[in-house]
């Protein structure tokens, strides 16, 4: 016979309010009688009944992300090592995590209006935010938290993960200035990208630093593919005056240029630099292997989760900002 929370309360002689509630997490249940509850129902083999238990809580215990639109795959490998940290963080605290993308804009705006109306998740993990995002300002009106991997420009305030590279990007360029490199470009994203914004501001003001001159017209922006990134990169390499060193704004993005450099005939490290963002585990093993800017995508995933699931608790959270500062990381596509 399946053992029932009636089981757990008659062994404990509680009640069943106080075995439910312990059991749930509630905070008005002493740390001791709810220790004592866990290990009990532990040592019985009773294991509650999530249905149940959602029910009670009018909770879904599931947190939401959506590929974005322009984002195309979910095996680019920062999406899958980003997908990866979501999902090991919530089922260490018994959430589960609900994933899709969309083939368009029209289709990710009625994803997200579904899943909100439908109350199929309890919360949403963003990322490649933009400069005025929709999704925040609709999240927000609907009061369902989030938290993100950037800050937009909406004037509203939600757990946030930023980056902060500018430092980083100094150091790159002043690693490719004495290599002898001098004409940089820079493959970005969508101009509306916090991400693309961010990172070619940090290209801007590393040159400056360095006393390099800044070219317009070798900053272009791509959708983040590595076909993107080849495209770019074919156009870039056939400039009557091209650059020396392309500066890409993911990882992603530089694979594409790696290939074209390839096809082009040039010797990467040496006839041109190319360089990455983001620090994904392949960038070890192109040929060469690709120099980067890196950043703890797993890690910053896992945090995102901690960050929400404290605001789906009614915690204060310590800050709402986390501030991560990449890692230079010199590889032989820029000649380390």
């Amino acid at each position: 016979m399946r053992l029932t929370i009636r089981d757990v309360a008659k062994k404990l002689n509680l009640s069943i309010t106080t075995v439910s509630r312990a059991l749930d997490g509630y905070a008005d249940v002493a740390n001791d009688t709810r220790k004592l509850v866990i290990e009990t129902a532990r040592e019985m083999g009773y294991t509650p009944n999530r249905a149940a238990r959602q029910l009670r809580r009018q909770k879904a215990e599931t947190i939401g992300f959506i590929l974005p639109a322009h984002a195309r795959r979910f095996d680019e490998p920062f999406f899958a090592e980003f997908i990866a940290g979501l999902g090991n963080e919530l089922s260490g605290k018994n959430f589960d995590l609900l994933v899709s993308n969309a083939a368009d804009d029209e289709m990710e705006h009625r994803l997200y209006q579904r899943w909100v109306s439908s109350r199929k998740v309890d919360g949403f993990i963003l990322n490649r935010v933009s400069q005025k995002d929709w999704r925040v300002q609709f999240l927000a009106r609907e009061g369902i938290p989030f938290a993100a991997l950037g800050m937009s420009q909406d004037g509203l305030n939600y757990p946030h993960i930023r980056i902060d590279g500018l430092e980083g990007f100094v150091e790159l360029v002043r690693h490719l200035q004495q290599g002898g490199f001098s004409r940089f470009a820079f493959i970005g994203g969508r101009e509306n990208l916090i991400n693309h914004i961010d990172r070619l501001g940090w290209f801007k003001a590393a040159l400056a630093v360095c006393g390099l001159p800044f070219d317009q017209g070798l900053v272009f922006s791509s959708d983040m593919t590595s076909t993107g990134g080849y495209e770019v990169a074919r156009r870039l390499f056939a400039l009557p005056r091209g650059p020396d060193a392309l500066l890409c704004i993911s990882d992603e993005t530089a694979f594409g240029a790696l290939h074209a450099a390839h096809e082009r005939g040039l010797t990467v490290g040496r006839d041109i630099a190319i360089a990455g963002f983001e620090g994904v585990q392949d960038s070890r093993h192109t040929e060469p292997p690709l120099t980067t800017l890196d950043i703890p995508v797993e890690k910053i995933a896992r945090q995102l989760v901690t960050m929400l699931l404290a605001k789906l608790n009614g915690e204060t959270l310590e800050r709402d900002e986390i501030v991560i500062h990449p890692t230079l990381l010199i590889r032989a596509s820029t000649g380390g």
